[in-house]
């Protein structure tokens, strides 16, 4: 009975740790030679992120000063909200674009660098602020990047 309560302990906590650790993997599936991309797609995620960090934004400016503990509770979650979306795009510009599809050898290489590199500055001031101009600021570097990575029609 002993070792069967030791597996079913190790099971768990094997089934727990693969659980806690999924995301992780699905996340970083690019970062070997799978040749699946789908870099508009990350750019229209990138997208939401930022839509959903300036929602965020918007919230915590309504709920700002407000002492009752329901509003309180509210401001903590947009703010976490805010925070998870901003590192988001900057998770998709590391992990992705900057190991994946930005290349030394591209003739235009330093523009492009450049380029990401602004995206995650301003993701980087958008979890540090709850100014509209900060969110302004990240949508417009997306942007800059779309021209990229267009959509392709099959």
């Amino acid at each position: 009975m002993k070792s069967f309560k030791r597996s079913a302990v190790l099971v768990s906590f094997f089934l727990f740790t693969i659980i806690l650790g999924l995301p992780q993997l699905l996340q970083a599936h690019c970062q070997i030679p799978c040749g699946i991309y789908d870099d508009f797609a990350r750019v229209q995620s990138m997208r939401e992120d930022a839509a959903t960090v300036e929602k965020s934004i918007r919230l915590i400016m309504e709920l700002a000063g407000k002492t009752d503990a329901q509003s309180q509770n509210q401001l903590v979650r947009w703010v976490m909200n805010k925070e998870v979306h901003a590192q988001k795009i900057i998770t998709s510009i590391s992990d992705y674009f900057l190991t994946q599809r930005v290349k030394p050898d591209q003739q235009d290489y330093a523009e492009r660098l450049k380029k990401h590199h602004f995206v995650i500055l301003a993701a980087m001031k958008a979890k540090q602020n709850a100014d509209l101009t900060v969110v302004k600021s990240l949508k417009e570097c997306i942007d800059a990047l779309a021209a990229y990575y267009p959509e392709h029609k099959e």
